[in-house]
């Protein structure tokens, strides 16, 4: 099986920037679903790599959160899908931990939790920081123009990083579904 991180908000599910705070309030980006579960029937384990740092601020609660992502996993199990894990960082950024992206101590738990390496995984993002945390641990960054997709875009732009020439660039998860799936070998 081959590894896949996904962010969530702005990835899988439609962003806010007050926070989604509730099962209600997450709703996923359409054909989001529907990719992952042809991701997972394909062969590739797929796990959430997420800040959720409105845990931290207090503007939802654990229970909340463990709403969410089972709202997001049963919808996968209906389309067919599996997930591998999903992993969060609870944390604000005054806290300073290694957890929060663009630290990698996220896809250190992924590997450490699924017993792989991530160096050569996909690792799909809506932000600069979520595809910072990928090249730190060498996976392959792809970005995606939904959620915060767009600003990125612009900001790499106008200030180009020469660890991110050639980024692969999407509309959105689904689109990027198609070459996900090509590259599996």
């Amino acid at each position: 099986m081959t590894l896949l991180i996904l962010d969530r908000d702005g990835v899988i599910n439609q962003d806010s920037d007050d926070y989604i705070k509730s099962a209600d309030e997450w709703r996923p980006i359409p054909g989001s679903i529907e990719a992952m579960a042809r991701l997972s029937q394909a062969g590739y384990r797929i796990a959430i790599a997420t800040n959720q740092s409105g845990l931290g601020r207090g503007y939802f609660q654990q229970a909340d959160l463990d709403a969410m992502h089972a709202k997001m996993t049963a919808l996968l199990h209906k389309a067919g899908g599996e997930l591998a894990g999903v992993f969060y960082c609870p944390h604000t950024p005054e806290d300073h931990c290694d957890c929060r992206k663009p630290k990698a101590g996220l896809i250190d738990a992924i590997e450490q939790t699924l017993g792989c390496s991530a160096k050569g995984a996909y690792i799909v993002g809506d932000s600069l920081r979520d595809l910072e945390a990928g090249l730190s641990k060498a996976c392959i960054p792809l970005l995606v123009k939904t959620g915060k997709g767009e600003r990125t875009l612009l900001k790499l732009t106008q200030q180009p990083q020469p660890a991110l020439t050639g980024l692969l660039v999407f509309d959105d998860l689904a689109a990027s579904c198609d070459f996900l799936l090509s590259q599996l070998t």
